[in-house]
């Protein structure tokens, strides 16, 4: 009997012979799937592409979101009420007063919140300027204005003169006689307000009631 050497090289040389037959080749090791895959000049190319396209798309959606937040402010300002051109419409006062009167700068501040420019002049005495104008004896007040072809005497409403500007009656102007408390520039600390009336002055110095507070 071979001893047992013997007989595993007598083995092993069998099989290589049959192997090589055969032509069937010993296993070998999947390396390559367990090496990282190299990327090639193609799939470089395509990731670039894809990149710029993902660009072109990013700047697109912000040109879009632009014009549309624009859009959206030239609605807005479309949308703004036109307090400019209101204002624009009336005409410009000149106001007669004494540099001492309060009352007659609070009612400069009350016409010119209501829209109109004003131009105040000061002087001591007004009552060459009331008779130029044509303002009735006992039917004058502490400050006179000039607006639009009238007179406005004494603390008349601002709405009352925006009336008398749109309807335009054959007139001299308005006035209130004396200082009416709770008139405009003569509001009083605790709201009371003395009834009055806003008188249209005619042409011939007749008066008729215009407007009452």
């Amino acid at each position: 009997m071979k001893p047992a050497t013997s007989r595993f090289v007598v083995a092993l040389s069998v099989a290589l012979t049959a192997s090589a037959c055969s032509g069937t080749a010993a296993p070998e090791r999947a390396v390559a799937a367990t090496t990282p895959a190299t990327p090639t000049a193609a799939s470089a190319s395509q990731a670039a592409d894809d990149h710029a396209d993902h660009a072109d798309h990013a700047d697109h959606a912000d040109h879009a979101d632009h014009s549309a937040h624009a859009a959206h402010g030239e609605q807005a300002d479309h949308a703004k009420p036109a307090t400019a051109s209101v204002s624009a419409s009336l005409p410009k006062m000149v106001v007669h007063k004494s540099p001492t009167c309060g009352c007659c700068s609070l009612w400069v501040d009350h016409v010119r919140a209501a829209g109109f420019e004003v131009e105040v002049r000061d002087r001591e005495d007004l009552s060459a300027i009331k008779e130029r104008l044509g303002v009735p004896y006992a039917k004058g007040s502490c400050h006179t204005a000039e607006v639009g072809g009238y007179f406005v005497e004494g603390h008349v409403p601002a709405v009352d003169i925006q009336r008398l500007l749109q309807e335009r009656p054959q007139a001299h102007g308005l006035t209130v006689p004396g200082m009416p408390a709770g008139s405009p520039g003569m509001e009083t600390p605790d709201g009371s307000k003395q009834a009055y009336a806003v008188e249209l002055v005619a042409d011939d110095g007749t008066t008729t009631a215009y407007a009452r507070h």
